[in-house]
């Protein structure tokens, strides 16, 4: 018998999990609600204990990028060369553990490779693009596995009606992309990358720098919304002393924790805009989400705010946001997240003025690489949770705790 606990987020299915699919006989189901550490919403929420175990050798694969010579850092496990550091314990569970860097188009390894896999496992710093099309020619997948957070590079709709689960490791790169928003915002509101490309340039002309670059100060800042990573936001912003730490979400912390944080809920987003020096996002991709911030939402910001966003790029409108930085309605816009990745060279955020921008990178640190590679030894072996995952339900699990919860919007 095993038993599995852990924080981990259903986007759907989890009424269709205990109603209609359940586990074994065997299967011992309680639920409860209740408000979770770094959650503005209660969470209702299932424990199974369950006895399985899977048949026969697995075939797992994982698209990862290749880090060439940077791979001999031990530590640097997100990658093809490293293999997310679990290739000896699946093998030695007599599992095959495929792995490719390459996933674009209908020849790649990852169409190949793909066809006959039971388990793919993805990341959103190298994001497979897993399609309606490609799932129908999986026909032995059961799990898709995010090794990070947010899976809207998986057709959620077609999994779900292919009876698939989609995973994800959640929780795992909170701090490292709390951090990096705050590196954004301090970039942005000093006007740092102007004067760090004078210096690599030769160049030195400190008017071109600080007559655009302020102190953040007595500033109002903005989180849209209220989630782990947006607390976490607003614990490391505290100690700047600014005006108001403002959030935006559905759902309300706790009165003990916005004191302990210094911030306040707004119950309008516009509303909330309007007031703020900096603005940061901190939600999901999700159909309510994508071009949230088009151009007549900028319009109701404050004129030469600043916008960071590591969430998604699909949330902010391209040439809406190239506009808003050339015209000043945006002082600037800072972010890690492309609405398709990688981006391409002409693309207009690489080259608009004011701009914070790099690749994917503020979940995958080192630090969170490590933090996301043991989740899967939590799980006691692929083997044993086949059974366990193959259920019908699309779903983001970790060890077991199985949430229903609804995001900001």
């Amino acid at each position: 018998m095993a038993s599995r606990k852990s924080g981990s987020l259903l986007l759907s299915g989890a009424k269709a999990l205990s109603k209609q699919h359940g586990f074994a006989a065997s299967a011992a189901n309680t639920r409860s609600t209740q408000i979770l550490p770094g959650f503005a919403s209660p969470c209702s929420f299932s424990r199974y204990s369950y006895s399985s175990s899977a048949e026969g050798q697995k075939k797992i694969l994982g698209v990862f990028f290749a880090a060439h010579e940077y791979a001999k850092n031990p530590e640097f496990l997100g990658c093809v060369e490293n293999a997310l550091g679990i290739r000896e314990w699946l093998e030695s569970k007599g599992h095959k553990y495929v792995v490719t860097s390459d996933k674009d188009g209908p020849n790649s390894e990852l169409d190949k490779e793909l066809a006959d896999a039971h388990i793919l496992i993805t990341t959103p710093f190298h994001p497979a693009y897993i399609t309606k099309e490609r799932l129908a020619k999986a026909k032995n997948l059961e799990l898709l596995v995010t090794a990070g957070v947010g899976s809207d590079h998986i057709d959620l709709r077609a999994a779900a009606d292919k009876g698939l689960t989609v995973s994800e490791v959640t929780g795992s790169n909170v701090t490292s992309v709390a951090e990096d928003e705050v590196l954004r915002v301090l970039t942005l509101v000093r006007n740092f990358a102007p004067g760090w490309k004078q210096v690599n340039e030769g160049g030195w002309n400190v008017a071109a720098v600080v007559h655009h670059a302020y102190d953040l100060i007595d500033r109002t800042v903005g989180t849209v919304g209220g989630g782990r990573i947006g607390q976490e936001v607003m614990q490391r912003l505290k100690g700047f002393k600014l005006k108001e730490m403002l959030y935006f979400d559905r759902h309300s912390l706790s009165a003990e924790r916005e004191k302990e944080l210094g911030c306040k809920r707004e119950e309008d987003l516009d509303t909330m805009l309007a007031k703020c020096d900096v603005v940061i996002v901190n939600t999901p991709l999700t159909d309510q989400t994508r071009g949230l911030f088009n151009k007549e939402r900028i319009a109701k910001m404050k004129k030469g705010a600043y916008l960071v966003n590591n969430a998604r790029g699909a949330i902010a409108d391209t040439m809406a946001v190239k506009e808003a930085c050339e015209s000043g309605q945006l002082g600037g816009y800072g972010g890690d997240v492309w609405n398709e990745q990688p981006a391409g060279k002409d693309h207009p955020w690489r080259y608009m003025p004011n701009n914070a921008m790099t690749p994917h990178i503020s979940g995958t640190t080192l630090d969170a690489q490590v933090t996301i590679s043991p989740q899967f030894f939590h799980l006691n072996a692929f083997a044993d949770c086949l059974r366990f995952f193959s259920s019908s339900v699309l779903g983001l699990l970790l060890h077991g705790w199985i949430f229903e919860f609804g995001f900001g919007f």
